[in-house]
């Protein structure tokens, strides 16, 4: 490395990035992480030039023979090992989410509970690569499909989950025998570089495993080299558009997941104290900083809007937000100076809109943490799809609240969206749940659960401009994406005996 570091940076205390087994130091342009409860800088990490990106595609590329050969069992071993160590030192890996992307110690230890869960899918690989077989599909003939790795595959997450996106793919992606490069977030980046460090106590051999730390530029490497054979993605929809565009131009396989604007229906019938509670969390919790956060909320009548209006005001009211180390507290703090910055914009912006602004957060400030990226809840109602609050993408502790005449209008609007990840109904009619199930034109769906994540042995993603791709993340389509299939057919002639040539097509008959 050429690059010197930053004017007071001391170059010990900057992140770099873990490459064939092993820490690599890096002083190229660092970068601060904050903690955004106090605003202030706890450490700076680098981001990758080019040959440092190249030096991890390179290491598992040489790492990729041997884990292909490996057995499916001994790779299960591993994982299982992991496992193990991931869940002995949960607290010390949930503590370094909180403290550099701001969510509530408890949230924080979910979002970590989830990605161990698709470890533990990844566990049962040797049952999931079974290949079909069929003897004699013609005269002495047996043909049988085998699933094989693709060699060097790799993933870019973003800051909001920092270790269970990555743990969406990479624990899939090696257990099929690939090996895998991750440039997760430079906003959170201690994480992910300590459950790499767990993977390879775990008996992980050097090289298959190999994060980077980087920005576009390292996100470009991994687009363009082709030794690089799939690319995984999470994050915002203009950016999954470009990973997508580039990586498919490059001849690479993408599943690129995008944004969201998450619609939640609620029925006259619906019980409104639960599906205000469930609103609650589905829209503040993590600081609204999820893609499948709650953002809109569709009221069936005006009679529906104006009571679920009325307890969420009373709800916000007694919401606490504050240091997420402190697990009394809802919600934390939006992840950067930035992000805090933009998110006020868009309730300045809703206001210009005309939207009846209910609750407002904007002035919140938390006693000893002033310094701190935090927001109150904000409320919005009677807002309506022409405004820019309603059609895009905030991220951050923003429910708007839209009123629909009838089931059929509120659906209307979902499907009429440029996202389609996911949402939710509230009701108690069987019927209304059916049919919204049934004719809803987004990629995961709720009846009475507000956040439908699909556990691991299912899989995660979204319809529309949510997804560029063909297939989702983890569970049966992980399979699919991260290994090839083959299919082979084998005859044995008789010994001894000469067999005419056939100029037929070949057939079974």
């Amino acid at each position: 490395m050429n690059a010197t570091p930053a004017k007071n940076v001391d170059a010990a205390a900057i992140v770099g990035h873990f490459i064939d087994g092993q820490d690599v130091a890096d002083d190229n342009r660092p970068l601060p992480v904050t903690n955004p409860a106090t605003g202030q800088v706890t450490r700076h990490v680098a981001m990758a030039a080019r040959t440092t990106v190249e030096d991890a595609i390179a290491a598992a590329e040489a790492a990729f023979p041997a884990w292909r050969n490996t057995p499916p069992v001994k790779r299960a071993k591993v994982m299982f090992r992991f496992k193990q160590l991931l869940e002995e030192h949960a607290d010390e890996i949930v503590e370094a989410i909180t403290r550099e992307h701001g969510k509530v110690f408890d949230d924080a230890m979910g979002e970590f509970g989830r990605g161990v869960e698709v470890v533990d899918y990844a566990c049962g690989i040797p049952e999931l690569l079974k290949g079909e077989h069929a003897r004699n599909v013609g005269p002495g003939i047996d043909s049988w499909s085998e699933f094989q790795p693709l060699g060097v595959v790799a993933g870019i997450t973003p800051f909001n989950f920092p270790a269970m996106v990555p743990m969406w793919m990479f624990p899939m992606a090696i257990a099929c025998g690939n090996t895998f490069v991750l440039k997760p977030s430079e906003k959170d980046p201690s994480a992910p570089l300590l459950i790499a460090k767990l993977f390879k106590e775990a008996g992980l051999p050097d090289g298959v495993y190999n994060v980077v730390n980087g920005d576009k530029e390292a996100v470009d490497t991994l687009l363009h080299d082709p030794r690089v054979q799939a690319v995984s993605f999470v994050g915002s929809t203009p950016i999954a558009e470009y990973i997508y565009s580039e990586g498919t131009k490059h001849g690479k396989r993408v599943q690129a997941l995008g944004g969201a604007k998450n619609h939640a229906v609620i029925m006259p019938d619906a019980d409104l104290d639960n599906a205000v509670s469930a609103l609650m969390g589905a829209a503040y919790g993590s600081c609204g900083e999820r893609c499948m956060a709650i953002s809109v909320a569709v009221c069936v009548g005006d009679e529906t809007a104006d009571t679920v209006v009325d307890k969420l005001r009373t709800e916000l009211s007694d919401l606490k937000v504050g240091d997420g180390m402190d697990t009394s507290n809802h919600m934390g703090p939006l992840v950067t100076r930035e992000h805090h910055a933009k998110v006020r914009g868009y309730v300045d912006l809703g206001i210009e809109e005309g939207a009846d602004l209910v609750v407002d957060g904007r002035d919140l400030v938390v006693d000893g943490r002033e310094e701190g990226f935090f927001l109150g809840g904000c409320l919005f109602d009677r807002v309506t799809p022409d405004m820019r609050i309603y059609n895009e993408e905030i991220f951050g502790p923003v429910l708007c609240v839209v009123r629909a005449e009838s089931q059929e209008h509120a659906m209307q609007l979902i499907n009429d969206h440029e996202y389609g990840n996911g949402t939710c109904i509230f009701t108690r009619d069987g019927e209304a749940a059916r049919y919204f199930t049934d004719n809803i034109q987004v990629g995961m769906v709720g009846v009475n659960v507000p956040l439908p994540v699909p556990v691991a042995i299912h899989s995660f993603g979204g319809w529309k401009r949510s997804l560029f791709g063909d297939l989702f993340a983890y569970g049966p389509d992980s399979i699919r994406f991260y290994t090839r299939r083959k299919t082979i057919t084998q005859r044995w002639p008789k010994g001894g005996v000469r067999e005419k040539a056939q100029f037929s097509f070949p057939s079974s008959s």
